[in-house]
């Protein structure tokens, strides 16, 4: 009994700590409607200050100082962020802002990694806190008690601040209607650096305190905020209340999951996830969120079909990129070959983004799909190189048509999460089911076949397998199903009206773009030899959002551009200089800031301006 309540209580003590963090990512969402990726990064700030300060400050107070400068510093460091990067995005598409955050989390590892170093940081205990104390027989650490009585602090406090103060008040009025906030004259730059400052510092705040339960590491920024996320989405975007209660159940569901299902213990939180948001499609406490007045970011440019021109400009390309073998060595071939597969890849998440409107945070889950169907049948049955590439797209549409009946279902940031919790099972399945996928060993051996071996010929194989898929998908944008796929993605009620079934063009469409998506990881699984389950990691998807809306998600050549540019910069950074993130991070800012609608996109728009004129 003592173990098991003992249990009970080290789960609220995670609670506690997750709700911190969750808690600042939920108010910034919910009125500034960003998705904020950095959240993770500010974390991190606070873990690292702390230990900096707690080295400095010695005794009690010395502590207490440390922590809650370090969240302070972390506030100012979140209200940088918001006038430097953020509020120049506001009135560009969500998404955007998403890249941005990203960019940010790249320049903040490379810059923890400047002035930290690589090792892990352990930092000092708290002091008078450093002990156990025997609960029911069975030894609690001290420390713990004290986060367990501190998340709820933090939820009266924020219910104050929210319920009984002028400022709480323009929040929550903010998070209804953000327009009509601004309509009545209320200082919106003002209130969004508020907001900023003080989520950042309950982000700091949250970092600081893991300080004596954990080392400060470079890897802790991606990990907490991946699970922040989940919190607020379990909870309901912009519900504080929902985080905590959310935070609750996630944190007793860690501690007792490793006791009941030690083999799946990596997927049992995304699991909840899945199932609250297939019965709850807006978390446990959230509401539907209000639709922005005046349609938002503006009316979109309706897509077109290529003018002979482009039709021209493209056939000039392939023909380039059918030439270069015999220019190229075998490195910079093999790095043309990656290109050309993540322009599929690309491609395939753009078509559910742009034609579908559906946005995918796990879209690396067909990707990963695909080179296990390839891998699996390489290290299971000792099939070929024929046989492999079929069984790609054919495992990971299968997988997309069954993940997707469940994800059309929801809409916004929501379906994104639904994408991201699928992605995750499927992540953690092939990390822990070692005896078929070779767990974290992956599956060697993967290796084309004799006449596909040498180099040009792969990437011959790569380019006209890849440009059909592109071809292919271009041409059904512009078929019957295209045009229902968009008008639903424009406007469902009218679609619905007009006796188009929205959901389940939704549903196909989502299948498609992930067996295309298996396709690029299958030629993917044969150009490195191997398949391991990174393929299928958090950090591949973003790659994947990261090409599409830096080409411009409202542009049909922009994922290939996106593919482009962003394997080309960060292969030429890693070769030059060890803080590649930094550089890649600044020029992803850079490129935000620059081309809001991405490179494409600003482009084609200047180039239609300078022909009205």
């Amino acid at each position: 009994m003592g173990f098991y309540f003992v249990q009970f209580l080290g789960g609220l003590a995670q609670a506690s700590s997750l709700f911190l963090v969750a808690a600042g990512l939920s108010i910034i969402f919910g009125v500034t409607r960003i998705v904020n990726f950095a959240h993770g990064s500010l974390y991190m700030l606070g873990a690292y200050a702390a230990y900096s300060l707690a080295e400095r400050m010695s005794g009690p107070i010395g502590f207490w100082t440390a922590v809650a400068l370090s969240s302070f510093a972390v506030g100012l460091a979140g209200v940088a962020i918001e006038v430097l990067v953020l509020r120049r995005l506001y009135r560009s598409p969500e998404l955007f802002q998403l890249l941005a955050t990203f960019g940010v989390v790249l320049v903040v590892q490379d810059l923890v990694l400047a002035a930290w170093g690589p090792e892990d940081l352990l930092g000092p205990r708290a002091p008078g806190l450093e002990g156990v104390v025997r609960i029911l027989g069975r030894p609690f650490p001290e420390y713990d008690l004290l986060l367990i009585a501190l998340g709820p602090a933090v939820l009266g406090l924020l219910w104050l601040l929210f319920h009984r103060t002028r400022w709480g008040t323009l929040v929550r009025a903010a998070t209804q209607d953000r327009e009509m906030t601004a309509a009545l004259g209320i200082n919106q730059s003002w209130l969004f650096t508020s907001v900023l400052f003080l989520g950042s510092a309950l982000a700091g705040l949250g970092g600081a305190l893991q300080v004596p339960r954990e080392a400060a590491n470079l890897h802790m920024d991606i990990n907490v905020v991946v699970e922040a996320f989940v919190v607020v989405v379990v909870g309901g975007m912009g519900s504080v209340g929902g985080a905590f209660l959310a935070a609750v159940l996630i944190g007793l569901i860690q501690a007792f999951g490793i006791l009941v299902f030690p083999q799946i213990t990596l997927v049992v939180v995304f699991l909840f996830m899945a199932v609250v948001l297939v019965v709850r499609p807006h978390g446990l406490l959230g509401r539907p969120q209000a639709a922005a007045r005046g349609g938002g970011h503006g009316v979109e440019t309706p897509l077109s079909p290529a003018t002979p021109g482009l039709r021209l400009a493209g056939a000039v390309l392939l023909a380039v990129l059918a030439a270069l073998p015999a220019l190229l060595g075998d490195y910079a071939l093999a790095v043309l070959t990656e290109m050309t597969i993540l322009a599929l890849f690309a491609a395939s998440l753009h078509f559910m983004m742009g034609p579908g409107g559906m946005v995918s945070f796990g879209h690396a889950a067909y990707f990963g799909l695909g080179a296990y169907g390839a891998g699996l049948l390489v290290k299971h049955l000792s099939a070929g190189m024929a046989a492999g590439l079929a069984a790609a797209p054919l495992l990971a549409g299968m997988g997309a048509l069954l993940f997707g009946w469940f994800c059309v279902r929801l809409s916004g940031v929501y379906l994104a999460m639904l994408t991201l919790a699928f992605a995750q099972i499927v992540w953690s399945v092939a990390f822990q089911w070692s005896a078929v996928t070779g767990g974290d060993n992956g599956i060697l051996g993967v290796w084309p076949a004799s006449w596909a071996s040498p180099r040009w010929v792969f990437y011959y194989l790569s380019l006209a397998l890849c440009a059909g898929g592109i071809l292919m998908m271009r041409r059904i944008i512009f078929s019957p199903f295209g045009f229902a796929l968009r008008a639903g993605r424009d406007s469902p009620l009218r679609a619905d009206a007009v006796g188009i079934d929205v959901r389940r063009h939704q549903w196909l469409a989502f299948a498609v773009a992930g067996a295309f998506a298996g396709l690029a990881g299958g030629l993917y699984a044969y150009s490195k030899g191997s398949v391991f389950p990174t393929l299928l990691a958090i950090p591949r998807s973003v790659d994947a959002l990261v090409m599409v809306l830096l080409g411009g998600v409202q542009t049909l050549s922009g994922p290939l551009a996106g593919a482009a540019v962003f394997h080309a910069l960060s292969t030429e950074m890693v070769r030059h200089t060890d803080y590649w993130r930094l550089m890649l991070g600044l020029a992803i800012i850079l490129l935000v800031l620059l081309f809001p609608q991405g490179v494409v996109g600003t482009l084609s728009r200047l180039a239609a301006g300078r022909e009205a004129r």
